[in-house]
């Protein structure tokens, strides 16, 4: 198992009172390996992979997604992927 590639993304947790609205931030990151995807609370073998894509918005960032056999996972991100996408692509595709 060698690491290939990572990127930073964040996670958002909301809580609600009843006088206002929290939002905080966590820093994760996810890992793209030589036989596997490891995020922070999820694991992805490398067969179940089937891209990566990513959207951006409004040049603040944007959603890195995850395509999977299982379905799609969005990940928020500040930064662009790019290097993360081609690192993917030169060495899956």
């Amino acid at each position: 198992m060698s690491l290939i590639a990572q990127h930073p993304y964040i996670k958002t947790e909301r809580t609600v009172t009843s006088i206002e609205q929290l939002e905080v931030e966590y820093d994760r990151i996810i890992y793209l390996y030589n036989d596997k995807v490891v995020t922070q609370n999820r694991e992805f073998p490398i067969k179940d992979v089937m891209d990566f894509s990513y959207r951006e918005i409004a040049k603040q960032g944007g959603i890195l997604y995850l395509h999977t056999v299982q379905g799609v996972y969005p990940y928020i991100v500040k930064a662009s992927p790019e290097a993360f996408l081609t690192a993917y692509r030169a060495y899956f595709k």
